[in-house]
């Protein structure tokens, strides 16, 4: 339970960090660059100035309520009855729509370009199984691995785009905002949506349980914006060398990119090495999301432990992700039109529907302290 077990804010930093890359790093190349075409290079560094402003709103809430996770700060501020019911809501709501849409990316992904003749259910059970034994194994054990990691990680993206350099051309990205900044806005929104908008679930561990409260908001603000960084790598990439028309029309592009390092016809074909770093990025994102949703639950409900909600939940995630998407194009269409309104409802209206409560019964209170005139 938060507030049982402490991180450090270099381990929230890369968990954060993880997080924010997550499946974004397979996906948002692509709808970028249907929509802003050429700029969507352009749209990803404006979603991350949009971003760093969403992060900082949570920074702010955090301030108020400082060592409460996010079910709690519900409870104090909606009263425990509306507030658990509405931390019921969010999270199962979540629980449909964030985890099993990541696993199906994976299974998905490795079924349609490494192992085409493995069935997406055994791919979709082993990767599940491993997420929920980390899981059990709780938020420290997590972070720590996340330590040991993520200079592997490090060293991988610098080795890809390093390596895919050389496949650059600049008139890829030529003109310059030819269709003007109205397509910019759509497609930053997008990358928010997948990229950030769904931090609102690490409230559930920052700053509760990290051990130096005042080093954790930094650290948040800096894993939020170095993953965001990445990204911007990515897709700048993806333009520079496939081009926008190809990019758009990939579904996973980072990996196409990947498919393009040929250094001198030796250093080639690399890009299952490649793929080990979105394995980790995902792997690192669902954890995530179903450790703070198994964690809200048992916070709702007062359960001693979590570890009794594991199987039952691992069991309706490896479901939902095989019947999640029942083809690509519905997956598309999901991603665009269903996934961006449900984001900006639970990562951008109901933190200011809560400081909007807060503010009110900040109000309320100073109205019923003010002294009357008998007084």
């Amino acid at each position: 339970m938060p507030g049982q077990v402490k991180i450090s804010a270099r381990q929230l930093m890369i968990l954060t960090i993880l997080f924010t890359i997550g499946s974004t790093i397979l996906i948002i190349p692509s709808g970028m660059a249907l929509v802003a075409k050429q700029d969507a290079w352009i749209a990803s560094l404006v979603g991350v100035g949009c971003g760093l402003l969403i992060v900082y709103l949570y920074i702010k809430i955090t301030d108020l309520y400082p060592q409460m996770t996010l079910v709690e700060i519900m409870e104090a501020l909606l009263g425990k009855w509306l507030g658990k019911a509405v931390a019921l809501l969010f999270f199962s709501l979540l629980f449909i729509n964030a985890p099993a849409p990541v696993l199906f990316y994976l299974g998905n992904f490795l079924t349609t370009q490494m192992i085409p003749e493995t069935p997406i259910t055994a791919v979709n059970i082993i990767f599940a199984v491993i997420v929920l034994f980390a899981v059990r194994l709780g938020l420290e054990v997590l972070a720590r691995s996340a330590e040991i990691i993520f200079p592997l990680f490090v060293f991988l993206y610098v080795s890809f785009a390093g390596l895919v350099v050389s496949n650059i051309k600049l008139e890829n990205i030529q003109p310059v905002l030819e269709a003007g900044v109205r397509p910019i806005w759509p497609a930053a929104l997008s990358f928010v949506g997948t990229a950030y908008l769904p931090h609102i679930v690490l409230l559930m561990i920052f700053p509760a349980s990290v051990n130096r409260s005042d080093q954790a908001r930094k650290a948040f603000f800096l894993g939020s914006l170095i993953g965001g960084l990445i990204l911007v790598v990515i897709v700048t990439l993806a333009i520079l060398v496939l081009g926008p028309d190809i990019t758009a029309r990939n579904i996973y592009p980072s990996y196409a990119l990947a498919k393009k390092i040929n250094i001198g016809h030796f250093l080639q074909r690399i890009e299952a090495i490649m793929a080990t770093m979105w394995f980790i990025s995902l792997f690192f994102r669902l954890t995530i999301y179903m450790y703070t949703i198994v964690t809200a639950i048992a916070q709702v409900f007062q359960l001693k432990s979590s570890q009794q909600l594991l199987l039952p939940l691992g069991i309706i995630l490896i479901v939902m992700s095989i019947i999640v998407y029942p083809n690509v194009s519905y997956q598309q269409t999901y991603d665009t039109k269903t996934w961006i309104p449900f984001s900006l409802s639970i990562g951008l209206f109901l933190p200011l529907l809560l400081l909007g409560v807060h503010a009110l019964k900040k109000l309320w209170t100073k109205k019923d302290k003010k002294p009357t005139a008998t007084e």
